[in-house]
């Protein structure tokens, strides 16, 4: 049983880590927000990155967070640093700090239930066949580098790059483009922080008819957006955006960044939604944070969704505790159908719950 340090309530699906409860969050967002930062800055000390994106420097300009890094620090990322007042990057451009390797065909991504891929949609200009693409692979990209901080994150060992960086270059990427390869994800971490390297990738990509597709939490610089939906709307992919919260302070609490960058970059990317009917260009996805991610969330994030664009593939996923948000329990069966009851009533078409496996009758 958690508990919130404010309001004195207790219960499952509060976490003491956190130390706040999501109604505080809402209410007195100022109070709430100073305890759950307690929280944020053991997660970046234990990795040695900047408490918040630094300011009085050179401008970064590649993700959505402003940082301005004065000389001898360091972007929030983790990677880009101010060295003798010039950014430097691990490798620049051409090398990325990442891992990759090859998913079999159908794999478990986020838009699985409406991708080429997976069920060949936009066949035969977009998928190698009308029953999916079993036999071939997706080349899976992991960037090392992210621009958030979430709490329950389930690839926290991104954080960890910085220090011990591992490289790839965009030619070795794109040697590892062959045949059997249908498409390419971004990932991570988040391609965010290094969105320079995987648009030099995902050229190549484009250059031999292999798919581009993006899984982020939408904090990109806009010039960059722009670049980043155009490749995957011209090769047949999606660009995947990890919506998390809706208000200001439950999004700050549970990630450490602001609501309005990935709000403004979702509402951009899909006014060109209607431009490819064959597959979705964007696919929005919701994690049911328990506690914090509840029906005013899911309420609000889906109606958002549904005014810009009922189409839009809505997928609420399943939590499992993870990182520092490892006090909370999985997300309850209950949760996950009053989501998608939710979802259809506010208007949106294409609903789905993925990672279903870990639902229970937890709360």
């Amino acid at each position: 049983m958690g508990f919130c340090k404010l309001c004195g309530r207790v219960g499952i699906t509060i976490s003491s880590r956190l130390g706040v409860c999501v109604d505080c969050l809402r209410r007195r967002p100022r109070e709430a927000l100073k305890i759950a930062e307690e929280l944020h800055r053991a997660s970046r000390l234990r990795f040695g990155l900047p408490l918040s994106p630094p300011q009085g420097g050179v401008p970064c300009g590649i993700c959505g967070r402003g940082c301005s890094v004065p000389e001898g620090g360091v972007g929030y990322c983790g990677l880009v640093k101010n060295v003798g007042g010039r950014l430097t990057r691990p490798g620049g451009v051409y090398m990325g700090v990442l891992e990759y390797y090859y998913d079999p065909i159908p794999t478990n991504c986020v838009a699985d239930w409406v991708c080429p891929a997976s069920t060949g949609r936009g066949y035969p200009k977009y998928a190698k066949s009308p029953a999916g693409e079993v036999g071939y692979y997706n080349l899976a990209v992991f960037y090392g580098a992210c621009s958030l901080d979430c709490l329950y994150c389930q690839n926290w060992h991104y954080r960890k790059y910085p220090r011990r960086p591992v490289f790839a270059s965009v030619e070795e990427l794109d040697r590892a483009m062959d045949r059997r390869v249908s498409c390419v994800c971004f990932f991570g971490g988040d391609p965010a922080p290094q969105v320079v390297h995987a648009l030099l990738v995902a050229k190549r990509a484009a250059e031999k008819g292999v798919r581009v597709c993006w899984e982020t939490s939408g904090q990109l610089a806009p010039h960059l957006l722009d670049k980043v939906v155009e490749i995957s709307l011209k090769t047949g992919g999606i660009v995947k955006f990890d919506l998390k919260a809706f208000t200001p302070s439950v999004y700050k609490a549970l990630t450490d960044g602001e609501v309005d960058i990935v709000l403004r970059n979702f509402k951009v990317a899909v006014r060109r939604f209607r431009e490819r009917p064959e597959v979705p260009l964007v696919v929005a996805s919701i994690l049911l944070v328990p506690g914090y991610v509840d029906e005013i969330e899911v309420d609000l994030l889906t109606k958002f969704i549904a005014r810009l664009e009922p189409e839009v593939p809505t997928r609420f996923l399943a939590f499992h505790p993870d990182y520092l948000l490892d006090d909370l329990p999985p997300t309850s069966i209950r949760h996950a159908e009053t989501a998608v009851k939710i979802a259809q009533e506010n208007g949106l078409v294409e609903v789905d719950v993925g990672n279903a496996w870990l639902l229970g009758d937890y709360y």
